[in-house]
């Protein structure tokens, strides 16, 4: 599976190059400060919404002190599943930036349709979503295309690869396709509070260096794996998968909550003794308790990957889950 390295070094160029441009727009900016919105300062003036965590992450990054930035899901609380109060769906119609990811939570698209807010970044057309991206080609032995004719119950065991829009939702975990979402966070916040844009170029800068580190050590760290095979309780780690040249086995789909059927836990049960695959990697924010059975069943270790959707522990953010999940990677993957 290639790899796409390049696209790290470019979307590096990219940055710098934004960031330039930012920077010229401070210098033309006049003095004034607003822009499309309340303005923004050293005490944080300028108010930003994000949808759930990472975006959070990057607001926070790009927009400094200069920003003040809430979170609408709460933490340790499953995104996809968020209600809005009436209070944070009026929020979004009057925040400066809002920063959110459409078809991933409901109540978030039709607030942002019905409140229709100012300056809107929406990662899903930033990051470049796919379908199905690191799907393995593996992933239904000759004895499983067998049981499609016979079981029908493998229809409805939630193996769907597909949010809304037929798009893998999980971009996040790919760090290098969070550099266009920071850049486009960038020259939004420009907008509203032009007297920043030196600060959020720089800042920019600074994240996008960042992660392109982490993307190298992703790639130097599971760059020679015993085993490609990443069996995850769900689908969420696709990108993560197709950009480090591994191949994900979901238990079940894109859904977190969905059940797996008999069908389907005999294929990734086939998957794991034909491949040799030694862990089995269960998440954070959902009940843990198939994946460990199925290890159990199968004779192989359980291990937690963070899939990244909100934070588990106080005192970490994005950089550190990741460096935590590429530990937990090359442990179960047995990787020199």
């Amino acid at each position: 599976m290639p790899r796409n390295l390049p696209r790290s070094r470019a979307a590096l160029a990219t940055s710098v190059a934004l960031a330039a441009a930012l920077t010229l727009t401070a210098c033309g900016s006049g003095g004034t400060s607003g822009g499309g919105g309340s303005g923004g300062d050293a005490t944080g003036d300028t108010q930003v919404l994000a949808s759930f965590y990472p975006l959070q992450f990057v607001a926070e990054r790009v927009g400094g002190d200069r920003v003040s930035v809430s979170n609408l899901t709460p933490p340790a609380a499953e995104p996809h599943d968020l209600e809005l109060s009436p209070a944070q769906a009026r929020s979004i119609g009057t925040a400066d930036l809002v920063v959110y990811q459409s078809g991933f939570q409901a109540a978030v698209d039709e607030a942002v349709e019905a409140r229709d807010p100012a300056h809107l970044v929406d990662a899903t057309q930033a990051a470049g979503l796919e379908e199905h991206p690191g799907e393995s080609t593996t992933a239904e032995s000759d004895s499983a295309e067998d049981e499609h004719a016979t079981h029908d119950d493998h229809a409805d065991d939630g193996h769907d690869h597909s949010s809304e829009g037929g798009l893998d939702p999980h971009f996040w975990l790919d760090p290098a396709r969070l550099v266009p979402v920071a850049e486009q966070v960038a020259a939004e916040l420009t907008a509203v509070d032009p007297d920043g844009a030196d600060e959020y170029a720089a800042n920019l800068e600074t994240l996008t260096a960042d992660l392109t580190a982490l993307d190298a050590e992703y790639e130097a760290g599971l760059a020679s794996c015993a085993s490609p095979y990443l069996v995850t309780s769900h689908e969420a780690f696709g990108y993560l998968a197709e950009r480090y040249g591994l191949e994900q086995v979901g238990i079940t789909g894109i859904d977190p909550e969905a059940e797996p059927s008999p069908a389907r836990l005999r294929e990734v049960a086939d998957i794991i003794r034909d491949h040799g695959v030694s862990t089995i990697f269960f998440e954070t924010l959902t009940s843990p308790k198939v994946t460990q059975t199925l290890a159990q069943d199968v004779g192989v270790q359980a291990a937690v990957l963070d899939p990244l959707e909100g934070l588990s522990k106080d005192g970490t953010d994005y950089l550190g889950v990741m460096r935590t999940n590429l530990e937990a990677l090359r442990t179960g993957l047995t990787c020199a």
